[in-house]
């Protein structure tokens, strides 16, 4: 496995600042955003690392020289909007810019994708299913077409009011998961697999890595603490973020060696990108930088990669 780092978390750096900090860092990789230039609507979106609008010969070769420059691969290209969102024009930009980003990802010669499935939260599962798969047929089609893997992250996007009671993302448990690969069956269709986002919804997040090992794209090492005080006051139907907190791996409820020996099973040999959401790290550049050196610490105990040529400790 590879260990690097999810980019968001450095919005202010540019594509060239973030391999080289990962670099110095000791990552073997980045998992580098791809939102359209603009204004982020909420936290860690709207960061543009790399510009799925433009795959001129010279942008692509630019890439690939800072790549080979730094010695850093890129594990996937991010993209999490809500292409199922009942607000047409939101929708409608975010399909569009999916496909964009696949078009990327084949560009670079990278071939993953990693995104949402979106949801419109004031929908059951049920009423969301058709339009799921009016979107996401051609969206696959066109993966295929690429030779492309998108993966979906699990996020339930369940968090706030304007999320509240469905979440914006479908993807969020073994159930869903099989009847979205049955419907479309692209081998091209499988997860960016979260084990955090199993705790948030007291799930065992160690039995599905068997059942879907070849549907796990790319991995998000991401913790996440439960108030359990905070939850007996307020329940499991208040809003999450009123009894959970993100935190960097090992500093939540995740057992990350117990995570890493299931997965290890499922031979999986991919990427892990740590994902940072930790409010206690926020507070400069600085704090977020430690925050990806503590992280790669603590999960350098559990994996071996290959950097360089050479197999390391990532």
């Amino acid at each position: 496995m590879q260990l690097g780092f999810v980019s968001a978390i450095l919005p202010e750096y540019s594509l060239e600042q973030v391999l080289a900090f990962a670099a110095k860092a000791g990552f073997a990789s980045v998992e580098l955003m791809c939102w359209p230039p603009g204004k982020a609507e909420r936290r860690y979106a709207g960061v543009t690392h790399l510009d799925a609008t433009d795959l001129s010969a010279g942008a692509i070769k630019s890439v690939h020289d800072l790549l080979e420059k730094y010695g850093v691969a890129i594990s996937g290209v991010g993209y999490y909007p809500n292409p199922l969102s009942p607000v047409a024009e939101e929708a409608e930009t975010a399909q569009a810019h999916i496909r964009k980003v696949i078009d990327l990802a084949a560009a670079l010669g990278v071939g993953r994708a990693n995104t949402f499935v979106g949801r419109d939260w004031t929908k059951s599962i049920d009423d969301n299913w058709p339009r799921f798969l009016e979107v996401w047929r051609p969206i696959l089609d066109h993966a295929d077409a690429k030779g492309v893997k998108v993966g979906i992250e699990n996020c339930p996007m369940s968090f706030g009011a304007d999320e509240w009671p469905g979440g914006k993302n479908l993807a969020v448990s073994p159930a869903v998961w099989r009847r979205m690969f049955a419907d479309i069956p692209s081998p091209n269709f499988g997860l960016n697999f979260d084990p955090s986002h199993f705790i948030l919804q007291h799930m065992d997040y160690l039995a599905p890595l068997a059942e879907f090992k070849d549907r796990i794209f790319h991995v998000h090492a991401k913790d996440v603490r439960i108030d359990k005080a905070r939850l007996d006051d307020v329940g499991v139907f208040a809003h999450p973020k009123t009894w959970h907190s993100p935190k960097l791996p090992g500093q939540g409820d995740v057992r990350w060696g117990a995570f890493f020996a299931a997965l290890a099973d499922t031979g999986y040999d991919g990427h892990v990108a740590i994902e940072v959401e930790d409010r206690a790290f926020e507070g400069s550049l600085e704090a977020r930088q430690d925050s990806l050196v503590i992280s790669r610490r603590f999960l350098e105990q559990f994996i071996i990669g290959k950097r360089g040529g050479v197999e390391v400790r990532s």
